[in-house]
């Protein structure tokens, strides 16, 4: 079997959390014994529950990094992952043809494991036409992922990198492919996978809406209070309760109404001013809104 030396490049986006991207790519890689070039395609802002927002690095600043690498230490394995804009893919396909890679391992990233459309249908289209053919193996995880593993986040990504890995060991794509799969085998029957506190904090959201709920209803107050922006907070109870963090404040709010005008004597006005209402005006807007129903007529039929 050939011996092969040379390190690999993996083009694709960074992941913060590591369990996917180019991060992942370099640990697989390393942990299989091959040294791990990389060029960033696009930062991503992400937490375990999912992307939360882009920065698509310019095509002239991603050709730089290729040509830097290719030209220093001639990698002759590529493995690509998430390109988003047509431009990069331009100058992907152009270092392709230009440096001949002995083989080029493409994972296609359209969208995330959260079901997030990633890229546009003009680059869908550029890549099955300017792309693939240029492939050596495009992986598709359908055919070669257990249910199981396509399930686990980044373990697509896993598997395309030991590929890569094996056919630069010298592997047939037949060898490489059947060693992969034993290796993300062996990493799911080890994975628990990067936890997040997204339940704690959920919990933590609910008890402070208890506390604090009927003196500050805003959302921005609530995600200061528990130390995290406002956009993962609605991650958390987007993936948790199907909710944004204020539609269950209002619930919270409206339930407080509910259980004051059934159970207690107490006027309009005092119940809106000890929830927290500038007015009985404002309060009566916002309980119709939730209920269809004034705050008196939905006494009246109690």
């Amino acid at each position: 079997m050939e011996s092969v030396a040379s390190p690999i490049l993996t083009i694709t986006a960074a992941d913060p959390t590591g369990v996917s991207g180019v991060q992942a790519d370099v640990n697989t890689m390393m942990a299989l014994g091959c040294h791990a070039v990389t060029a960033v395609t696009c930062i991503t802002v992400q937490t375990t529950l999912g992307i939360q927002e882009f920065f698509d690095i310019p095509a002239h600043i991603v050709a730089g990094q290729i040509d830097a690498v290719m030209n220093d230490v001639q990698p002759q394995v590529v493995k690509i992952g998430l390109i988003r804009t047509k431009a990069v893919l331009d100058v992907i396909v152009d270092v392709l043809r230009r440096y001949h890679p002995r083989h080029v391992v493409y994972d296609p990233v359209v969208r995330s494991s959260r079901g997030e459309l990633l890229i546009s249908r003009e680059v869908v289209q550029g890549i099955n036409e300017l792309l693939m053919p240029l492939c050596t193996l495009v992986i598709d995880r359908r055919q070669y992922l257990s249910s199981q593993a396509m399930s686990i986040h980044g373990l697509s990504n896993a598997f395309a990198s030991a590929v890569a890995v094996y056919l630069n060991q010298g592997e047939t794509i037949d060898g490489a492919l059947e060693k992969a799969k034993t290796y993300v085998t062996t990493v799911v029957s080890r994975s628990t996978g990067l936890q997040g506190r997204s339940a704690e904090l959920y919990n933590q959201f609910l008890d402070a809406i208890h506390i604090h709920a009927a003196t500050n209803s805003d959302v921005a107050f609530f995600a200061s209070h528990l130390n995290v922006s406002s956009r993962y907070l609605a991650q958390v109870c987007r993936r948790i309760a199907d909710k944004s963090p204020k539609a269950i404040i209002d619930d919270w709010l409206t339930s407080q109404i509910e259980i004051r005008l059934t159970t207690t004597t107490l006027t309009i006005q005092e119940i809106a001013y000890a929830l927290g209402f500038s007015s009985q005006a404002h309060f009566t807007k916002f309980f119709k809104k939730q209920r269809g129903i004034t705050p008196s007529a939905f006494r009246a039929k109690r």
